[in-house]
């Protein structure tokens, strides 16, 4: 597939079907990931492939952070708010838990790390729509709680950033539009003496 062709058609799919990824298109994926660029090459991130049953904690983490804005968890509206939370994960087959870790060395711009590992991300998703697959990446204030850290298992510098939802597109991509580059553009080619 053309580059420019993955770019402008990839969209972010929500909807795919009950149907297993094969692991070699999760691999594939993952390795696409390991691609981005990264200064110092210090290659910061780590990924979780969530599948079947090992989805189930991170429903169980999703319900435990909804619970802590309820005035009272125990009442049967919030009790339905928390079985559909811990459901969310079940909406594809397969979740990547995308994750940065930064390099403690100390030339290393721990923002620079968190755009090496966005970057996978981009990679993740254009080669998953280069195979076929339809692909989400989720985030969100219960991304970055101290909870999903414990879960993963992350140190204290390091972060979730995003779930990568992946599975076989059950709707049909939509077309996308986006403001044209002109407009976010500013060309500068001349020195205009301002410091």
């Amino acid at each position: 597939m053309d580059i420019f062709e993955a770019i402008h058609e990839r969209r972010s799919v929500s909807k795919v079907k009950n149907k297993p990824v094969e692991d070699e298109l999760i691999e594939k994926i993952l390795e696409a990931g390991t691609w981005a660029p990264n200064h110092f090459h210090t290659e910061p991130w780590k990924f979780y492939v969530l599948k079947d049953e090992g989805r189930r904690p991170l429903g169980h983490t999703l319900a435990d952070i909804a619970k802590e804005d309820m005035e009272d968890p125990t009442t049967p509206e919030c009790q339905a708010k928390l079985e559909r939370i811990e459901q969310k994960p079940f909406r594809a087959p397969v979740i990547i838990t995308v994750a940065v870790t930064p390099s403690d060395q100390a030339k290393v711009i721990p923002i620079e790390e968190v755009g090496a590992v966005n970057s996978a991300v981009q990679n993740m998703l254009l080669a998953a729509h280069g195979l076929g697959l339809g692909a989400i990446w989720r985030t969100g204030k219960p991304t970055y709680h101290p909870k999903m850290k414990n879960l993963f298992g992350l140190r204290e510098q390091d972060e979730v950033l995003g779930f990568i939802y992946i599975g076989h597109p059950e709707q049909k991509k939509e077309k996308g539009t986006r403001t044209p580059f002109q407009e976010k553009t500013t060309w500068i080619t001349a020195d205009r003496g301002a410091y």
